[in-house]
């Protein structure tokens, strides 16, 4: 009877929860807590990382600090006691017992610390400028920190004083004599993100600083998102190693970084490790002992996907050497094991990104991670944390011990619950020069086997991008699922993960070679999958692959029932002057502009609106320099203008990516009904 009983409750459960299950949408996505930048303490016990939650009514998101005790099974993670302001930058003294963050709850950011085993947190700057990017030393008694000032400054309150004075001049004119007067979002201002020692003490917050690299006209952690790989301290505090292009360059046309070294007591300039090499290097880690520093090293134009090689320098000898010449990846960040046997690397992989494992003696490589995107990585003795994320899951902290990975965390997990994921799968086919190329796709929700559903094909940006097994809070396949499409993404040439050869051959072939691949993708994909709908497919694209749909209007029509085109290049001759990174663009031409105009206009969507025809939504931005709003508005204009049926959405106040939450489902709304206005049956 017991037995009956329980069934009975069992099944009654199980269809409850089948009844309340309901499809992921973009507003699921939009105010999903988001995990991040995990930091394990150097015993191993202790994780740390930040949680992104969203304030819907501000339109905002809010950071928090958690932290994790891995000693004890049950035990919840704790909340650090500074969510009114929203810490970030998690980081561990070398000794374990401090737990260092930013937060600006004093009114501008500035470094606090908490004790491992305590939530209560004290102040450790009080500095007259906020504080980006920072790392402790060894002996935790001074910290280098990354401050956006005037490098003419000698003092942190100079660049307060000026940046105050210019507040203060009504006139509204700048006057620029660079290359690129902007970057990403922002004019630039004269302002220039440097390096600076700051002494700590434990009777009160600091307030100076011991600028490191006056004068230096340069950022030396990039905009808009670089980090601490910019920089290291030596194991003894006395020196600080970073990487930076070259002081009084123009941001934005490409020129090489180079590695230089610094002493923290700020009495002499920075000197560069090596004067004569014409590599570009960058994403440092020093080994524990400070005797070998690797990095990754670009020979080339940096904007045309030279392989990452990962180099070891020698810190007495100074003799470098190409440690895994044979590896044909390309990584993005690097950190040692803790006795210095064991090198990791974090790249991409045929679709993946994946931790791989170093041998500093033989270069030998070996993944230690499968499918999925590892996102943040630290290490610990005998323990490496990290992020992983999919299609059908957003970064959850991992920790690897042995050779075993054990999930961490359940961030969100309660909102998942009710919003079970699609299916997906990869694929791969023949496509440009009879190479293999890589696709994925999505089953939509509720997905029944013997029905057709029709698709959104989405083309990624980069062009050197992947539309991977990737969790993404932009462009999320998932979301198009909720909606009842299938979604189809194809890594054409071009695309990262799959070698420098098969990156590079898109310079110069922005329009023919990924094209083929994408039409060739799409063919094996109608015959491979009968579910999908090819009578009824909208292709959208945003940024490279924004340029692909204005491209596909002109070249590519018949599958087609609607276009959306986000944030894409309209016209290449314009963008190759226009951007905040013509270097870019001149290097994509395989010529400069001016030299080749045949290049540009071989693979120019503005000189094939005689061919448009298919719908087409345009969504462009007000403050994106990286494509400058006349590139969507032009667009716009000439869909308007051969009387397409057209519609255009605008966002004042986004970039090249639509960030605010409200915005986002703003964006997934006007695309859900421009997509529903043409592929309902």
């Amino acid at each position: 009877m017991f037995t009956r009983l329980l069934m009975c409750v069992v099944f009654a459960s199980a269809m409850a929860a089948a009844a309340e299950a309901r499809p992921f949408t973009a507003k699921d996505m939009a105010t999903l807590d988001r995990l991040s930048d995990p930091h394990i303490s150097p015993d191993g016990r202790f994780v740390a990382y930040n949680v992104r939650s969203t304030d819907w009514e501000a339109n905002k998101g809010v950071n928090a600090l958690w932290v994790l005790d891995r000693s004890a099974a049950d035990a919840p993670p704790r909340l650090i006691r500074d969510q009114e302001k929203g810490a970030t930058e998690p980081r561990w003294s070398a000794d374990g017992r401090w737990l260092y963050f930013l937060s600006s709850r004093s009114g501008s950011a500035q470094v606090w610390r908490a004790p491992a085993g305590d939530a209560e947190a004290k102040q450790v700057t009080n500095l007259p400028l906020d504080v980006g990017i920072y790392r402790i030393s060894a002996d935790g008694r001074s910290l280098i920190a990354a401050i956006n000032v005037f490098p003419d400054c000698d003092t942190l309150a100079c660049s307060k004083s000026k940046s105050e004075a210019k507040a203060k001049i009504k006139a509204s004119g700048t006057i620029y004599d660079g290359a690129t007067p902007r970057f990403w979002d922002t004019y630039l201002d004269g302002r220039y993100i440097n390096l600076f020692a700051i002494k700590l003490s434990d009777a009160m917050p600091a307030t100076e600083a011991v600028p490191l690299t006056r004068g230096y006209q340069a950022d030396i952690v990039s905009r808009p998102d670089g980090d601490d790989s910019s920089f290291v301290i030596t194991p003894d505090g006395g020196k600080v190693i970073f990487a930076a292009r070259p002081s009084g360059s123009a941001q934005g046309m490409g020129d090489p970084s180079s590695i230089y070294s610094v002493a923290t007591d700020g009495r002499s300039a920075p000197r560069r490790l090596d004067p004569k090499d014409a590599t570009s290097d960058g994403s440092l880690a020093l080994s524990s002992d400070g005797t070998e520093l690797a990095y990754l090293s670009l020979t080339g134009n940096v904007f045309t996907a030279p392989r990452a090689h990962v180099m070891l320098r020698d810190m007495k000898s100074g003799a470098t050497r190409d440690l895994a010449p044979g590896f044909d990846r390309s990584p993005e960040s690097l950190a040692w094991s803790v006795d210095g046997t064991t090198l990791y690397a974090v790249t991409g992989d045929v679709g993946q990104e994946r931790i791989f494992a170093i041998n500093p003696a033989s270069g030998a490589t070996t993944p230690l991670t499968g499918d999925g995107h590892v996102g943040g990585l630290d290490v610990a003795k005998g323990v490496i944390v990290y992020t992983r994320d999919a299609l059908d899951s957003p970064a959850q902290a991992f920790a690897l011990e042995g050779g075993v990975a054990r999930k961490l965390t359940h961030v969100g997990e309660d909102v998942l619950s009710q919003t079970p994921m699609s299916g997906f799968e990869q694929f791969s086919f023949t496509g440009w020069n009879g190479e293999a190329v890589h696709g994925y796709v999505v089953k939509p929700a509720g997905f029944e086997s013997g029905r057709k559903y029709p698709v959104a094909f989405l083309i990624h940006g980069g062009p050197y991008g992947s539309f991977g097994n990737a969790w993404s809070y932009r462009w999320n396949p998932q979301v198009w699922s909720g909606m009842g499409y299938a979604a189809v993404m194809i890594d054409f040439h071009g695309s990262s993960g799959y070698g420098e050869a098969f990156a590079k051959s898109i310079i110069g072939h922005w329009g023919d070679r990924p094209l083929e691949d994408l039409q060739k993708g799409w063919a094996y994909a109608l015959a491979k999958y009968p579910w999908l709908d090819g009578d009824h497919a909208c292709a959208l694209g945003g940024s490279y692959g924004g340029y692909m749909i204005d491209w596909i209007a002109g070249n590519w029509t018949k599958p087609w029932k609607c276009l959306v085109d986000h944030d894409g290049v309209f016209d290449i001759r314009l963008m190759s002057y226009s951007t905040d990174i013509p270097g870019f663009q001149q290097a994509q031409n395989d010529a400069p502009t001016w030299e080749n105009p045949g290049a540009v206009e071989r693979f120019n969507p503005i000189d094939h609106v005689a061919e448009w025809s298919v719908p087409m939504l345009v969504v462009h931005s007000g403050t994106d320099d990286r494509v400058p709003l006349d590139q969507g508005m032009g667009a716009y204009g000439a869909a308007q203008l051969r009387h397409i049926p057209s519609r255009l959405l605008y966002f004042p106040d986004e970039n090249h990516w639509v960030l605010k939450p409200q915005n986002s489902v703003m964006w997934y709304a006007t695309v859900e009904a421009w997509m529903k206005k043409w592929l309902e049956k």
